[in-house]
């Protein structure tokens, strides 16, 4: 895993600020994260711990998971037993994957004593376990009992035990010749394989990086390397050792073309040459913020909301078919004038047909040339109850275009609707964004309204950016939120901003007043497109005119409103500078 013991070691070098600090609050927003909110002389930092098999980690975070409304027992353990703790050590022995966070707390008796926080982050054996003064477990945040595992249990009262180890060398005190001697007993292998045998506390992807470097691209084999290519391994080794006693790490990340992440190191990232984009970051904590994020947030808003995006692709499927349907039924209607037609020439020639025929042939006397037109007869009906007949289609066929041009106008306006919900959706950062489409949907009749009496959360703000000549710039979360800031909190001189013909949140260009520059337009239509399902093109239309121009139909749907008086502007959408103005 790119989390490895090294990466842990830039980590608790950047915690070591924490120390002296207090414990604040205590949240654990899912069965396998807790965040601890501590109190420095600068301020309040959030300390986040996971131990989810793919994503185990301990940083500094500067995002706001939501928290469940019921504290979990573990939850609760630990505010019982950290609450109010100063934080006085920071551990890790060696290169381990290992981080033990010492707080000096007061028992229930009023003692001072000392509670330990191990926080193991190895992949799916990652855990949280709470230690006391005497080294026994108080819990763990998950339990390890003899069926899970016989050399190592993790259960209450038990004596903490460090996880098995084996005799590698630490590559932060080895010295060169402990490194030759160690890599030429490894065997025949492949060098960064080799590497991650001979060393503790090292991932695939820093191995791979300094066979890189030695091998200046090259393939190496551990037993075939020659004298050069080992000179520049220890160089490169002794580099990386002096960058983390130092702290003048370069925190890496690397991602493919198409935007998807893929790893992260606390070093310069060369191996992957054209093949992957690299993004560096300032912090070990801003890194793996980012790398994290950014990576699990479609997976998580998936999984929280896997019924909704269901639902949603079955009504569009559905609405689509009815549509279909619908419009092919119209064009039959077309047929309604020669229904009218045989209708009028049955009863201009009644007196030449007799019930019982099965058709009739006459002039076409509306046609100048007075064609011949054949007409087919029931022959039950009398010649009356034939033009009867087919004028009766005719009404019909008048009847059903209308109101199928109807049909279809609310069909497609529905379909709309639910493309701007599935849009919100996918962009949802958060489970309150999802509690919220799921109450504008259970308002618009598309989910059923449950009989809980849980009070639903508080929806939060529209999202705001500050655009470079320090204009507010408000983003809508969803339809609601939408006709929210468009048509009661907008004042008739903002500038309002939406994709032509996309759909996407509603924009708003708080302007006070003033007359804002090109430049805050141009940053706020950019806004506008990256909010909106055309995110991934190359250039998107955007309409924007002054908000008093902008109406709500009377009966639409939410979000659905008509403008007029606008101008376009055609702009890419760019994830950077949406970061970058982001409040």
């Amino acid at each position: 895993m790119a989390l490895d013991g090294a990466f842990l070691y830039a980590v608790k070098n950047e915690l070591m600020s924490l120390i002296g600090g207090r414990v604040e609050k205590i949240f654990q927003p899912s069965r396998e994260e807790i965040i601890i909110s501590i109190r420095t002389r600068k301020g309040s930092k959030k300390l986040y711990i996971s131990t989810n098999a793919g994503s185990a980690r301990v940083h500094i975070t500067q995002k706001q998971p939501d928290n469940p409304q019921v504290p979990p027992m573990f939850c609760m353990l630990m505010r019982k037993k950290l609450g109010n703790g100063k934080l006085t050590g920071i551990r890790q022995d060696g290169l381990e994957r290992i981080l033990f966070l010492d707080f000096e707390c007061v028992n229930e008796l009023g003692d001072i004593v000392t509670v330990t926080l191990a926080c193991e982050i190895m992949g799916r054996c990652s855990n949280l376990i709470i230690i006391n003064n005497e080294g026994k477990i108080i819990d763990s945040i998950k339990r390890v009992d003899e069926e899970m595992s016989r050399e190592r249990m993790v259960l209450p009262g038990m004596k903490y035990t460090l996880p098995p180890r084996d005799n590698r060398l630490n590559f932060i005190d080895a010295t060169p010749d402990e490194i030759i001697n160690k890599l030429r007993e490894s065997g025949q292998a492949e060098l960064s394989k080799a590497l991650i045998r001979v060393f503790e506390g090292i991932s695939p992807i820093l191995a791979r990086e300094w066979t890189f470097f030695a091998g200046r691209g090259n393939y190496l084999q551990s037993n075939t390397i020659k004298d050069d290519q080992l000179d520049r391994l220890i160089f490169i080794i002794k580099k990386t050792r002096e960058q983390l006693l130092s702290g003048e790490c370069c925190f890496s990340s690397a991602s493919t073309k198409e935007g998807l992440l893929k790893d992260f190191s606390f070093i310069r990232l060369n191996q992957f040459g054209n093949m992957m984009y690299t993004k560096e970051l300032s912090t070990a904590s801003e890194l793996l913020d980012y790398f994290y994020y950014e990576r699990d947030r479609a997976v998580r808003t998936k999984q929280r909301a896997n019924d909704l995006f269901k639902l949603l692709i079955n009504l569009a499927e559905r609405t689509e078919r009815r549509i279909a349907v619908q419009k092919q039924e119209l064009i039959q209607c077309a047929e309604k004038d020669y229904y009218k037609l045989c209708g009028d020439l049955i009863s201009a020639n009644m007196y030449c047909i007799k019930k019982g025929d099965s058709s009739v042939t006459v002039s076409n006397f509306y046609e100048e040339s007075n064609p011949e037109i054949t007409i087919e007869l029931d022959i039950r009906r009398t010649p009356s109850q034939n033009a009867q007949y087919y004028y009766n289609e005719y009404k019909k066929c008048v009847t059903a275009e209308e109101k199928l041009a109807v049909q279809i106008k609310k069909g497609e306006e529905e379909l709309q609707y639910i493309d701007s919900v599935f849009d919100a959706l996918t962009r949802a950062d958060s489970e309150n964004d999802i509690i919220q489409l799921r109450i504008e949907l259970r308002e618009q009749g598309y989910i059923k309204s449950g009989n809980s009496k849980t009070k639903p959360p508080k929806a939060l703000p529209p999202l705001e950016y500050k655009s470079s000549d320090g204009y507010t710039i408000l983003v809508g979360r969803n339809n609601h939120q939408n006709d929210q800031l468009t048509l009661k909190f907008a004042e008739k001189s903002d500038i309002w901003l939406h994709t032509q013909n996309i759909t996407g949140s509603h924009v708003l260009i708080v302007t006070d007043g003033e007359t804002p520059p090109d430049r805050t337009i141009e940053e706020a239509a950019i806004i506008a497109a990256f909010n909106s399902k055309g995110r991934n093109s190359n250039l998107v239309p955007v309409d924007y005119c002054l908000a008093r121009y902008v109406k709500k139909p009377s009966g639409a749907k939410p979000g659905k409103v008509i403008f007029t008086n606008y101008k376009t502007a055609f702009v890419k959408p760019n994830e950077e500078l949406e970061n970058k103005l982001r409040v």
